[in-house]
Protein backbone atom coordinates (compact mmCIF):
# COMPACT_ATOMS: atom_id res chain seq x y z
CA UNK A 1 0.00 0.00 0.00
CA UNK A 2 1.28 3.78 -0.77
CA UNK A 3 2.93 5.20 2.03
CA UNK A 4 2.57 8.67 1.65
CA UNK A 5 -0.07 10.75 3.49
CA UNK A 6 -0.07 13.96 2.43
CA UNK A 7 -2.03 15.22 -0.39
CA UNK A 8 -0.37 15.16 -3.66
CA UNK A 9 -2.70 16.98 -5.80
CA UNK A 10 -0.80 19.37 -7.82
CA UNK A 11 2.12 18.06 -8.84
CA UNK A 12 4.89 20.97 -10.26
CA UNK A 13 7.48 20.11 -12.89
CA UNK A 14 10.27 22.29 -13.08
CA UNK A 15 13.67 22.62 -15.04
CA UNK A 16 16.57 20.50 -12.24
CA UNK A 17 19.12 22.92 -14.10
CA UNK A 18 17.82 26.26 -13.45
CA UNK A 19 18.52 28.06 -10.07
CA UNK A 20 15.82 30.75 -10.61
CA UNK A 21 12.88 28.02 -11.36
CA UNK A 22 14.63 25.96 -8.49
CA UNK A 23 14.45 29.02 -5.92
CA UNK A 24 10.70 30.18 -7.27
CA UNK A 25 9.36 26.55 -6.76
CA UNK A 26 10.25 26.92 -2.65
CA UNK A 27 7.52 29.48 -2.47
CA UNK A 28 4.83 27.62 -4.58
CA UNK A 29 2.31 25.68 -2.85
CA UNK A 30 2.58 22.90 -5.06
CA UNK A 31 2.08 19.05 -2.78
CA UNK A 32 4.69 17.73 -4.88
CA UNK A 33 7.71 19.10 -6.79
CA UNK A 34 9.44 17.42 -10.07
CA UNK A 35 12.53 18.23 -10.49
CA UNK A 36 13.20 17.19 -13.87
CA UNK A 37 16.60 15.93 -15.80
CA UNK A 38 14.96 14.52 -18.41
CA UNK A 39 13.11 16.31 -21.62
CA UNK A 40 13.64 19.99 -19.75
CA UNK A 41 17.65 19.34 -19.82
CA UNK A 42 19.60 19.04 -23.20
CA UNK A 43 21.98 16.53 -23.01
CA UNK A 44 25.03 19.14 -23.00
CA UNK A 45 23.45 20.23 -19.53
CA UNK A 46 23.12 17.10 -17.95
CA UNK A 47 26.17 17.17 -15.34
CA UNK A 48 25.75 20.55 -14.85
CA UNK A 49 22.43 20.14 -13.84
CA UNK A 50 22.96 17.14 -11.11
CA UNK A 51 25.25 19.64 -9.57
CA UNK A 52 22.89 22.65 -9.98
CA UNK A 53 20.08 20.14 -8.23
CA UNK A 54 22.21 18.68 -5.65
CA UNK A 55 22.98 22.03 -4.26
CA UNK A 56 19.62 22.92 -4.22
CA UNK A 57 18.34 20.13 -2.20
CA UNK A 58 21.30 20.15 0.30
CA UNK A 59 20.14 23.95 0.89
CA UNK A 60 16.24 22.71 1.41
CA UNK A 61 13.47 25.37 2.02
CA UNK A 62 11.14 23.35 0.21
CA UNK A 63 9.18 22.48 2.92
CA UNK A 64 6.97 19.62 3.37
CA UNK A 65 6.74 19.20 -0.68
CA UNK A 66 7.59 16.03 -2.17
CA UNK A 67 10.95 16.45 -3.78
CA UNK A 68 10.89 14.15 -6.94
CA UNK A 69 13.58 13.77 -9.42
CA UNK A 70 12.30 13.14 -13.03
CA UNK A 71 15.68 10.83 -14.17
CA UNK A 72 16.38 10.04 -17.63
CA UNK A 73 15.10 6.81 -19.01
CA UNK A 74 16.64 3.54 -19.12
CA UNK A 75 17.23 3.59 -22.62
CA UNK A 76 19.39 6.29 -22.46
CA UNK A 77 23.05 6.30 -20.77
CA UNK A 78 22.51 9.61 -18.39
CA UNK A 79 19.98 7.59 -16.06
CA UNK A 80 22.73 5.81 -13.86
CA UNK A 81 24.03 9.38 -13.02
CA UNK A 82 21.19 10.72 -12.52
CA UNK A 83 20.25 8.26 -9.48
CA UNK A 84 23.80 7.80 -8.28
CA UNK A 85 25.25 11.86 -8.30
CA UNK A 86 21.82 13.37 -6.46
CA UNK A 87 21.63 10.16 -4.04
CA UNK A 88 24.96 10.75 -3.12
CA UNK A 89 26.06 14.34 -3.15
CA UNK A 90 22.46 14.91 -1.52
CA UNK A 91 21.94 12.14 0.67
CA UNK A 92 18.23 11.96 2.71
CA UNK A 93 17.11 14.95 0.57
CA UNK A 94 14.96 12.91 -1.87
CA UNK A 95 11.27 11.72 -1.52
CA UNK A 96 11.07 10.21 -4.55
CA UNK A 97 12.37 9.10 -8.26
CA UNK A 98 10.34 9.09 -10.73
CA UNK A 99 10.78 6.83 -13.88
CA UNK A 100 9.91 7.90 -17.25
CA UNK A 101 9.01 5.21 -20.31
CA UNK A 102 8.05 2.91 -17.75
CA UNK A 103 7.78 -0.75 -19.90
CA UNK A 104 8.35 -3.40 -17.93
CA UNK A 105 8.73 -4.79 -14.29
CA UNK A 106 12.82 -5.27 -15.44
CA UNK A 107 12.90 -1.36 -15.93
CA UNK A 108 12.04 -0.76 -12.30
CA UNK A 109 14.32 -3.71 -10.76
CA UNK A 110 16.88 -1.71 -12.41
CA UNK A 111 16.38 0.77 -10.91
CA UNK A 112 15.42 -0.59 -7.52
CA UNK A 113 18.44 -2.50 -7.41
CA UNK A 114 21.22 0.76 -7.85
CA UNK A 115 19.21 2.44 -5.19
CA UNK A 116 19.04 -0.16 -2.89
CA UNK A 117 22.85 -0.65 -3.45
CA UNK A 118 23.67 3.43 -2.96
CA UNK A 119 21.09 3.70 0.68
CA UNK A 120 23.53 1.07 1.53
CA UNK A 121 26.42 2.62 0.39
CA UNK A 122 25.77 5.68 2.03
CA UNK A 123 24.01 4.41 5.56
CA UNK A 124 21.02 6.66 5.08
CA UNK A 125 17.56 5.66 6.53
CA UNK A 126 15.65 7.57 4.68
CA UNK A 127 14.21 4.99 2.04
CA UNK A 128 13.12 6.07 -1.51
CA UNK A 129 10.42 5.86 -3.29
CA UNK A 130 9.71 5.48 -6.77
CA UNK A 131 6.66 6.81 -9.18
CA UNK A 132 6.33 5.40 -12.40
CA UNK A 133 4.90 7.33 -15.59
CA UNK A 134 2.98 5.25 -18.34
CA UNK A 135 3.62 6.93 -21.21
CA UNK A 136 4.21 4.23 -24.12
CA UNK A 137 1.77 1.22 -25.46
CA UNK A 138 4.40 -0.97 -23.82
CA UNK A 139 4.03 0.12 -20.57
CA UNK A 140 0.07 0.64 -20.69
CA UNK A 141 0.45 -3.18 -22.12
CA UNK A 142 2.09 -4.16 -18.71
CA UNK A 143 0.84 -1.41 -16.25
CA UNK A 144 -0.32 -4.10 -14.01
CA UNK A 145 2.90 -5.50 -13.96
CA UNK A 146 4.38 -2.34 -13.51
CA UNK A 147 2.11 -1.09 -10.99
CA UNK A 148 3.15 -4.35 -9.30
CA UNK A 149 6.88 -4.57 -9.69
CA UNK A 150 8.30 -3.11 -6.58
CA UNK A 151 7.61 -1.86 -2.80
CA UNK A 152 8.91 0.94 -3.43
CA UNK A 153 6.11 2.35 -5.64
CA UNK A 154 3.65 5.48 -4.67
CA UNK A 155 1.99 6.42 -7.32
CA UNK A 156 1.47 5.79 -11.51
CA UNK A 157 1.29 8.98 -13.37
CA UNK A 158 -0.02 9.22 -17.30
CA UNK A 159 2.46 10.91 -19.90
CA UNK A 160 -0.08 11.55 -22.42
CA UNK A 161 2.23 13.51 -24.88
CA UNK A 162 4.94 10.43 -25.58
CA UNK A 163 1.89 8.04 -24.48
CA UNK A 164 0.35 10.00 -28.11
CA UNK A 165 3.61 9.72 -29.72
CA UNK A 166 4.22 5.79 -28.72
CA UNK A 167 0.57 4.95 -30.40
CA UNK A 168 1.03 7.20 -33.12
CA UNK A 169 -2.31 9.35 -31.99
CA UNK A 170 -3.43 11.64 -34.66
CA UNK A 171 -2.59 14.98 -32.30
CA UNK A 172 0.18 17.15 -31.63
CA UNK A 173 -0.99 18.39 -28.51
CA UNK A 174 -0.31 17.78 -24.60
CA UNK A 175 -3.67 16.77 -23.50
CA UNK A 176 -7.30 17.87 -23.61
CA UNK A 177 -9.39 17.09 -26.28
CA UNK A 178 -9.20 16.62 -29.96
CA UNK A 179 -12.31 18.16 -32.62
CA UNK A 180 -11.50 15.10 -34.38
CA UNK A 181 -12.44 12.48 -31.79
CA UNK A 182 -16.16 13.12 -31.52
CA UNK A 183 -19.71 11.72 -32.83
CA UNK A 184 -22.43 13.05 -34.77
CA UNK A 185 -26.36 12.71 -33.36
CA UNK A 186 -28.59 11.05 -36.34
CA UNK A 187 -30.38 13.91 -38.92
CA UNK A 188 -33.07 15.70 -37.49
CA UNK A 189 -36.16 15.91 -39.79
CA UNK A 190 -34.35 19.11 -41.26
CA UNK A 191 -31.13 17.25 -41.64
CA UNK A 192 -29.37 18.63 -38.71
CA UNK A 193 -26.73 16.40 -37.11
CA UNK A 194 -25.29 17.66 -33.43
CA UNK A 195 -21.24 17.01 -32.81
CA UNK A 196 -20.53 15.87 -29.58
CA UNK A 197 -16.31 15.97 -28.69
CA UNK A 198 -14.67 12.77 -26.40
CA UNK A 199 -12.46 12.43 -24.57
CA UNK A 200 -9.31 10.62 -26.46
CA UNK A 201 -7.56 9.61 -23.22
CA UNK A 202 -10.59 8.28 -21.10
CA UNK A 203 -9.34 4.85 -21.59
CA UNK A 204 -6.08 4.88 -20.38
CA UNK A 205 -6.70 7.03 -17.86
CA UNK A 206 -9.39 4.74 -16.78
CA UNK A 207 -7.00 1.84 -17.35
CA UNK A 208 -4.15 3.00 -15.55
CA UNK A 209 -6.50 4.09 -12.82
CA UNK A 210 -7.75 0.90 -12.14
CA UNK A 211 -3.94 -0.79 -12.08
CA UNK A 212 -2.79 1.79 -9.28
CA UNK A 213 -5.69 1.29 -6.87
CA UNK A 214 -5.79 -2.49 -7.31
CA UNK A 215 -2.26 -2.16 -6.05
CA UNK A 216 -2.80 0.86 -3.27
CA UNK A 217 -1.03 3.43 -5.78
CA UNK A 218 -2.00 6.73 -6.55
CA UNK A 219 -3.11 7.68 -9.98
CA UNK A 220 -1.99 11.18 -11.12
CA UNK A 221 -2.88 12.64 -14.29
CA UNK A 222 -0.67 14.06 -16.39
CA UNK A 223 0.33 17.57 -18.45
CA UNK A 224 -2.28 20.03 -20.00
CA UNK A 225 0.20 21.79 -21.99
CA UNK A 226 -2.10 25.15 -23.38
CA UNK A 227 -0.92 26.73 -19.67
CA UNK A 228 -3.38 29.95 -21.53
CA UNK A 229 -6.08 27.98 -20.72
CA UNK A 230 -7.52 27.57 -17.14
CA UNK A 231 -11.01 26.21 -18.05
CA UNK A 232 -9.64 23.44 -20.87
CA UNK A 233 -7.42 22.72 -17.99
CA UNK A 234 -10.04 22.53 -15.52
CA UNK A 235 -12.11 20.61 -17.69
CA UNK A 236 -9.57 17.89 -18.19
CA UNK A 237 -8.63 17.66 -14.34
CA UNK A 238 -12.58 17.17 -13.31
CA UNK A 239 -12.46 14.75 -16.10
CA UNK A 240 -9.49 12.33 -14.85
CA UNK A 241 -10.79 13.23 -10.91
CA UNK A 242 -13.96 11.37 -11.64
CA UNK A 243 -12.41 8.59 -13.48
CA UNK A 244 -10.31 8.47 -9.98
CA UNK A 245 -7.31 10.14 -10.23
CA UNK A 246 -5.67 12.38 -7.26
CA UNK A 247 -3.94 15.22 -8.77
CA UNK A 248 -2.56 16.60 -12.18
CA UNK A 249 0.62 17.56 -13.04
CA UNK A 250 1.38 21.58 -13.24
CA UNK A 251 3.42 22.52 -16.21
CA UNK A 252 3.36 26.29 -15.40
CA UNK A 253 3.20 28.19 -12.07
CA UNK A 254 -0.22 29.43 -12.87
CA UNK A 255 -1.91 25.51 -13.15
CA UNK A 256 -0.72 25.51 -9.09
CA UNK A 257 -3.60 26.60 -7.64
CA UNK A 258 -5.76 25.21 -10.25
CA UNK A 259 -4.74 21.55 -9.35
CA UNK A 260 -5.05 22.32 -6.00
CA UNK A 261 -8.92 23.42 -5.82
CA UNK A 262 -9.60 20.96 -8.60
CA UNK A 263 -8.73 17.91 -6.53
CA UNK A 264 -10.29 19.42 -2.87
CA UNK A 265 -13.80 18.23 -2.38
CA UNK A 266 -15.75 21.18 -1.38
CA UNK A 267 -16.72 22.19 1.80
CA UNK A 268 -20.48 21.39 0.18
CA UNK A 269 -18.89 17.55 -0.87
CA UNK A 270 -17.78 17.12 2.40
CA UNK A 271 -20.61 18.01 4.72
CA UNK A 272 -22.85 15.61 2.04
CA UNK A 273 -20.37 12.62 2.87
CA UNK A 274 -20.62 13.37 6.52
CA UNK A 275 -24.09 13.45 6.34
CA UNK A 276 -24.13 10.31 4.70
CA UNK A 277 -21.92 8.20 7.50
CA UNK A 278 -24.05 9.98 10.02
CA UNK A 279 -27.51 8.64 8.27
CA UNK A 280 -25.70 4.94 7.79
CA UNK A 281 -24.28 5.15 11.18
CA UNK A 282 -28.35 5.55 12.87
CA UNK A 283 -29.32 3.16 9.70
CA UNK A 284 -27.49 0.18 11.34
CA UNK A 285 -28.34 0.97 15.06
CA UNK A 286 -31.56 0.44 14.10
CA UNK A 287 -30.56 -3.16 11.80
CA UNK A 288 -31.34 -1.56 8.67
CA UNK A 289 -28.65 -2.07 5.21
CA UNK A 290 -29.84 0.72 3.75
CA UNK A 291 -31.68 3.82 4.27
CA UNK A 292 -33.17 6.79 2.30
CA UNK A 293 -31.42 10.44 2.68
CA UNK A 294 -32.25 13.34 0.40
CA UNK A 295 -34.64 11.29 -1.66
CA UNK A 296 -31.82 8.81 -3.00
CA UNK A 297 -30.82 5.35 -1.80
CA UNK A 298 -27.52 5.26 0.08
CA UNK A 299 -26.11 2.10 1.87
CA UNK A 300 -22.98 0.25 3.23
CA UNK A 301 -21.21 1.10 -0.22
CA UNK A 302 -22.55 4.90 0.02
CA UNK A 303 -20.08 4.66 3.55
CA UNK A 304 -17.20 3.87 1.93
CA UNK A 305 -17.82 6.34 -0.75
CA UNK A 306 -18.67 9.22 1.87
CA UNK A 307 -15.13 8.47 4.19
CA UNK A 308 -13.11 8.51 1.28
CA UNK A 309 -14.42 11.94 0.76
CA UNK A 310 -14.00 12.96 4.36
CA UNK A 311 -10.26 11.19 5.00
CA UNK A 312 -9.26 12.90 1.55
CA UNK A 313 -10.76 16.06 3.77
CA UNK A 314 -8.66 15.50 6.58
CA UNK A 315 -6.28 14.91 4.77
CA UNK A 316 -5.66 18.21 2.99
CA UNK A 317 -6.64 20.20 6.11
CA UNK A 318 -3.64 18.43 8.35
CA UNK A 319 -1.04 18.76 5.68
CA UNK A 320 -2.08 22.77 5.38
Amino acid sequence: MSKITRPLRSVLYIPGSKDRALDKARGLPADAIIFDLEDAVIPEEKTAARETLATALKDGGYGSRYKVIRINGLDTHYMYRDVVDILEQAPGKLDLIMIPKAGTAADIYAVDMLVTQIEAATKVEKRIGFELIIETALGMMNVDELAASSRRLESLHFGVADYAASTKARTTVIGGPNKDYHVLTDPDGDGNRDVHWGDMWHYPVARMVVAARAHGLRPIDGPFGDFSDPDGFNAQGNRSATLGCEGKWAIHPSQVELANNLFSPSDEDVTKAQRIIEAMEQAQKEGKGAVALDGRLIDIASIKQAEVMVRKAEQIKAAS
